[in-house]
């Protein structure tokens, strides 16, 4: 399977009713270990990347479509949650520029950049309970399929069945970035809320590619 710009505009679109669904249950995580904004936040930037790509231009290309995402979340998304969501998103443009169509490489690309630009902005690492491990998961996961010449679909598939194991892994760990990591122990039992969002726009990312 190839994917392309009507795939990306489909992630999204897919994403934004993921997350307004799931903005309540990502608002609980966060008010355990956070300031409990982040279901909000996350649902007001996609609700903005939706209204920004329902007339994409029809020479429009995949890096396109992530790049006006990246700027929405950048203007809309309160808290770390934009600044991070938004590099990352940028960098996966800057992976795929100049892309039609885009391969299983082409999909490790654009997550392995994503990837990069988290932990540069975040200055995190995986093991700090953050969305790091979640991507770094899928990461790992979509690396391994591509390396088998898996196809796109097969390798978005990985990767969000890395990111659920990513942001499962979170649960048990102690916190040394952000809020969290001022509660010690206390955040010990509790999901990391950005490595939740980000298993919820990986399998929307999957999901817009099998429908």
């Amino acid at each position: 399977m190839i994917l392309d710009t009507a795939w990306a505009v489909a992630w999204m679109t897919r994403a934004a009713s993921d997350i307004a669904e799931q903005a309540g249950e990502l608002g609980e995580l966060d008010r355990a270990i956070g300031d409990g904004d982040h279901g909000e936040n996350m649902n007001r930037g996609f609700t903005a990347v939706r209204a920004s790509l329902t007339d994409v231009a029809e020479d429009a290309l995949p890096a396109d479509v992530l790049k006006t995402t990246a700027m929405r979340l950048i203007s809309s998304v309160g808290g770390a949650a934009g600044p991070l969501y938004g590099t990352a998103f940028l960098r996966a443009a800057d992976a795929v520029s100049g892309r039609a169509h885009l391969d299983g490489d082409d999909v490790l690309a654009l997550l392995d950049a994503g990837l990069g630009g988290i932990e540069e902005r975040g200055k995190a690492s995986p093991g700090d309970k953050t969305m790091v491990d979640a991507w770094a998961a899928a990461v790992d996961a979509a690396r391994g399929a591509a390396e088998r010449d898996a196809d796109a679909l097969e390798v978005l598939r990985a990767a969000a069945r890395g990111a659920q194991h990513g942001a499962e892994s979170t649960d048990r760990l102690l916190a040394h970035k952000g809020r969290a990591s001022y509660l010690g122990e206390r955040a010990v039992g509790h999901r990391d809320p950005g490595a939740a969002s980000t298993a919820i726009l990986l399998r929307a990312a999957a999901q817009a590619a099998e429908a």
